[in-house]
């Protein structure tokens, strides 16, 4: 498969009128999609811009994936955007992306126009599309780029990851091998398309012919309605998604496949969506922006693991001086598979620097192990790691047992500068739990070494625009405080 849209066109020949994309008002046929996507592929082809790469703003819905998929058609770098950024951080990231053109609707342009020398309404460009013809040549050999999309990890600072066609092909070749996907799959996207985990939920059913049922906006009943009353096979979420599910006290009785991603559910968790989907098929899967997928784990077997190496995808643990170690042993991951993005672009570059070493393998600092059945097991990033007093403390392992507590709504483990041990662990605590609590609670699970030395309490974490707790901000905010709880 050169070019992941490539199917599209066939599909629309074999089953015309089946149904490709379902929304609350609109229902889409293959022949309908495949002539959305071209006659947007031929508008994009006739632009005069030499850097083929196009930004938009837009709503959940059908458009977003009609110009993702048509700038895929027409070997154009997609990059889509969030209208929930603020101003500074959509202008970071219009620099490191630097699109030729940016389209938005109508109700978005005059927040958006500042910030780009030609920014299109969406409104006006469809009027446009709809007089191109859909015929259109989509065979490449040349395997472009084709999504940009950001990341920011735990500083905020936000960096371009760039993807050719050939990763997402391999990857939905992981959907057919390990999630048992095919074309008779109906998939239920309730998220944001703007969040790579429900985009490529989206693209990938339709590059492999399925169906996609799609969300404007996530609503837990909303969801669990739709999975009663359609013929939906497949569910993607986020750990935080289930937990609104949850709170629905509902029975789907059923098969539905479950997805998820994002982090790593707790058992509680587990054991009640089981009993909310009597006949639930559940897979979670470790990945990563950089590395997509890299193991999944299905059922309830080696609960703690993240499961074993995906269809396609090497795994090894190496040591400080890069040897492979021995099961059980903790070092860092690397991964090696097609699946691997092409590389980080950064402002003012052109060519995506890639973090793959000499024979292809790739890391993103995650450590962990592996037991003698090939399952891997997540200690925690190199980054968050603590050095005390020799000895290392992964955060990620002891926020695990500080959430356990019912009063706890998120916690953070970050490591303080100490001039005995070198760090210390410290606990940042948003929620209604005692230190105290939280100190016996840990004393029950953790060697004494690991229990933090320190508490604090913030009503609000600070946070990078994907979500996830800035640590680094945060550290730097505790640092400063001389109270400690």
């Amino acid at each position: 498969m050169a070019n992941i849209t490539s199917s599209i066109k066939e599909f629309a020949r074999q089953f015309p009128e089946k149904a490709a994309i379902v929304t609350n008002s609109e229902t889409l046929s293959y022949k309908e999609w495949y002539s959305l996507v071209a006659k947007t592929a031929n508008w994009l082809q006739s632009m005069p811009f030499s850097d083929k790469r196009i930004g938009f703003i837009m709503p959940n819905g059908i458009p977003f994936l009609q110009l993702f998929a048509g700038a895929s058609m027409a070997e154009w770098t997609a990059v889509p955007l969030d209208a929930k950024w603020k101003a500074e951080e959509l202008k970071k990231r219009l620099e490191i992306s630097n699109p030729s053109v940016l389209v938005t609707s109508k109700d978005f342009y005059r927040h958006i126009a500042p910030y780009h020398p030609c920014v299109l309404i969406w409104e006006d460009c469809l009027a446009e599309i709809h007089e191109k013809n859909e015929n259109i040549h989509i065979e490449s050999h040349n395997n472009p780029p084709f999504y940009m999309g950001f990341t920011s990890g735990t500083t905020g600072n936000p960096k371009a990851f760039v993807r050719s066609h050939k990763s997402w092909a391999a990857s939905f070749l992981v959907n057919q091998h390990d999630f048992h996907m095919d074309q008779g799959e109906h998939v239920l996207i309730p998220g944001s398309l703007i969040h790579s985990h429900f985009l490529y939920g989206a693209v990938s059913t339709l590059c492999t012919g399925g169906t996609v049922h799609l969300l404007e906006k996530f609503s837990a009943a909303k969801s669990l309605s739709l999975l009663e009353a359609r013929s939906i096979t497949t569910f993607y979420v986020v750990p935080t998604m289930v937990t609104a599910i949850l709170k629905e006290n509902r029975i789907i009785e059923k098969p539905i496949k479950i997805l998820s991603s994002g982090a790593k559910w707790d058992e509680q968790s587990k054991a009640e969506i089981r009993r909310a989907f009597p006949q639930l098929s559940m897979i979670e899967f470790y990945g990563a922006s950089e590395l997509s997928y890299v193991t999944c784990l299905a059922g309830g077997s080696k609960a703690d693991s993240v499961g074993k190496p995906c269809f396609g995808v090497e795994i090894q643990i190496r040591g400080t001086n890069g040897e492979q170690l021995e099961p059980y042993k903790i070092g860092k991951i690397y991964v090696k598979s097609d699946l691997i993005f092409d590389g980080y672009l950064y402002p003012g570059t052109q060519t995506a620097e890639s973090i793959r070493d000499e024979n292809g393998w790739a890391t993103v600092d995650d450590m962990g192990y592996v037991d003698d059945d090939g399952f891997l097991y997540i200690s925690g990033r190199e980054k968050n790691m603590i050095l005390y007093g020799g000895i290392n403390i992964f955060p990620e392992e002891i926020e695990k047992v500080i959430l356990q507590h019912p009063a706890v709504e998120e916690a953070a483990v970050i490591g303080l500068n100490d001039p005995y041990w070198g760090q210390m662990a410290a606990a940042v605590i948003k929620g209604k739990a005692s230190a105290l609590e939280l100190k016996r609670l840990c004393k029950n699970h953790l060697a004494a070494y690991k229990i933090p030395r320190k508490w604090f309490f913030l009503d609000q974490m600070p946070y990078t625009t994907s979500g996830k707790i800035a640590r680094a901000q945060l550290k730097d905010s505790i640092e400063s405080k001389v109270t400690s709880y």
